[in-house]
């Protein structure tokens, strides 16, 4: 933990904006050094333009991928181009059309030339699909999620409205990174003044905010007089949490309205960076002093940079834990969504925590259990047969009433606002609601760590089989299950999973750091957890050969 985590941002910490805008048009990146090539993770490619890793070429390249990518798949539609309030969000975008029209491709951008939340270019997707009339419609969402301001993202939606998958984003790779091999020779492009005529009108706020009711109780949340605190946290949101308020008829403040690519008004996260994660303590800590201040508000929420995550703050138990706010969503929508059918599956991630799995239990639910990536979720929740896809990491969607899809994209707003509905149609807080079901199913303590591992060791943890792993116990108890594919769909983890009765740990190579991640929970309280932890390194080390 920093020694200034949670503390307000200082002039220090802030970014030079014009160094950073700089860097994006003047660097050319180095394509032999591995740092500096076009890498999708499980939210497309990020870099800062400081280090050579998100400059023009990088996404003049990326595009032109994305094109010739989306024509062998015969995706002749539209393509939407979103974008988030990082600096680099602006010229990475301007550089996307002016490729996109440099080929010919229809592409349509927000009609009010504003910011445009993830799960609002999902939702657009989704919706020109199902008209039948435009061909198939697919996007691209520039934005490097929660990360600090010094950096930048571009990911790619296929027609399916969600993250593309492992295969489409290998083959978008590889071509940007020959193109960048080739000095961009095969990149076709047109000046931006004649990209931005050619682009079309959408209006993506318009269209998500007004269909809200589709997914949402909100009749139930103005009728009960929920008052909400929504802070964007300087990110894509901020333009639509008003027209919520006001489309809506709800009493919603928005309380901080400010966008500042620098993020001044931020409180720093657990290493001291400046970083929009509304799931993190540190980065919320504005937010929790205001509830705990006495704000008057039922419940607050929070967002990160393109609002695919949600932060819920109430006024008896603080910034909840994402974990608990899903097992929470997860009680509450089964037991109020009628018109989804008895067959009607709840997904999470197998690092996200087992009260899940025991309150799926105790619906008598099905639990598809997948690796990281939202884009696992992204068959079930576009056929309906999962009703609700979540990640531990603060991230979800869910169906419509009728059981229909309403994003496939995580959804920071409709998980905001479900919260504002639970409290409408219960009177109860989410955080009151998680009590009763640790009253019911136990009290969990769960905690992520990081342990130092090479390039070559990360490699063979990525790469372990269940036979790799000869301990029979975790913290005595019997190990049940050792995992190295998610049981859900029989994709690999990337890693590694030990299971027991009362406990288990997850070890996953980081994509960006000589680290592996050590996921870790415990039904037996905290002393426990500990245990489990120490003894994951041993297991995860002897796998790795030491």
């Amino acid at each position: 933990m920093h020694e200034r985590a949670g503390q307000k941002a200082q002039p220090q910490d802030l970014i030079d904006v014009d160094a950073l805008l700089r860097a994006y048009t003047e660097t050319t990146p180095d394509p032999s050094a591995v740092e500096q090539r076009v890498v999708f993770g499980t939210s497309g490619h990020r870099g800062s333009s400081l280090d050579g890793a998100f400059n023009e070429a990088h996404i003049l390249a990326t595009t032109q991928a994305i094109v010739e990518h989306r024509a062998a798949q015969g995706t002749t539609g539209p393509l939407l181009v979103g974008r988030d309030t990082h600096a680099l969000s602006e010229p990475a975008w301007r550089s996307a059309l002016e490729v996109l029209v440099g080929n010919d491709v229809t592409v349509l951008v927000d009609s009010r030339d504003g910011y445009t939340p993830t799960p609002a270019v999902s939702h657009a997707i989704l919706r020109l699909n199902g008209q039948g009339t435009h061909g198939r419609v697919d996007g691209i969402v520039v934005t490097p999620s929660h990360n600090p301001p010094r950096d930048g993202g571009f990911k790619y939606n296929p027609p399916s409205g969600g993250p593309a998958g492992s295969d489409a984003t290998s083959a978008i790779a590889a071509r940007a990174n020959e193109l960048l091999e080739a000095g961009l020779d095969g990149v076709r492009r047109v000046p931006f003044e004649r990209a931005r005529a050619a682009a079309e009108d959408y209006d993506f706020l318009g269209h998500y905010v007004d269909d809200l009711p589709s997914a949402l109780d909100l009749d139930a949340v103005r009728r009960a007089g929920v008052r909400i605190g929504a802070d964007p946290l300087g990110g894509a949101s901020a333009g639509y949490w008003g027209e919520v308020a006001e489309r809506h008829q709800l009493d919603l403040t928005v309380v901080n309205p400010e966008v500042d690519p620098r993020w001044p008004f931020m409180h720093l996260d657990t290493d001291g960076k400046i970083r929009m994660d509304c799931s993190s303590p540190a980065a919320m800590a504005g937010l929790i002093a205001m509830m705990e201040g006495g704000s008057g508000y039922d419940l607050a929420t929070g967002n990160d940079a393109d609002a695919d995550r949600h932060g819920i703050v109430t006024p008896d138990g603080g910034l909840m834990n994402p974990n608990h706010y899903l097992a929470v969503a997860i009680s509450y929508l089964f037991a109020h969504r009628p018109q989804w059918g008895p067959d009607v599956a709840v997904g999470k991630t197998l690092v996200s925590s087992s009260m899940i799995d025991r309150v799926v239990a105790s619906l008598g639910r099905r639990l598809l259990e997948v690796p990281v990536g939202f884009k696992h979720f992204v068959p079930g929740l576009l056929d309906g047969t999962v009703g609700f896809g979540g990640e531990e990491s603060a991230g979800a969607s869910f169906l419509r009433h009728d059981g229909s899809t309403w994003t496939t994209d995580k959804d920071g707003l409709l998980l905001a606002l479900l919260a504002a509905e639970v409290r409408g149609v219960t009177g109860r807080s989410p955080s009151e609601l998680y009590a009763d079901l640790v009253a019911e199913h136990g009290d969990p303590a769960y905690a992520r760590v990081d342990a130092p591992a090479t390039r070559e060791q990360k490699a063979r943890l990525a790469a372990l089989s269940p036979d790799d792993v000869t301990a029979d116990t975790l913290a005595g108890e019997r190990i049940t299950d050792v995992l190295t594919s998610a049981p859900g769909n029989g994709e690999a983890v990337g890693g590694l999973k030990v299971v027991t009765e009362n406990a288990w740990f997850a070890a996953r190579p980081s994509g960006t750091e000589d680290v592996y991640k050590i996921y870790a929970e415990s039904f037996a309280g905290p002393d426990h957890l500990r245990q489990v932890q120490e003894q994951a390194r041993e297991v995860v080390g002897a796998a790795l050969g030491g």
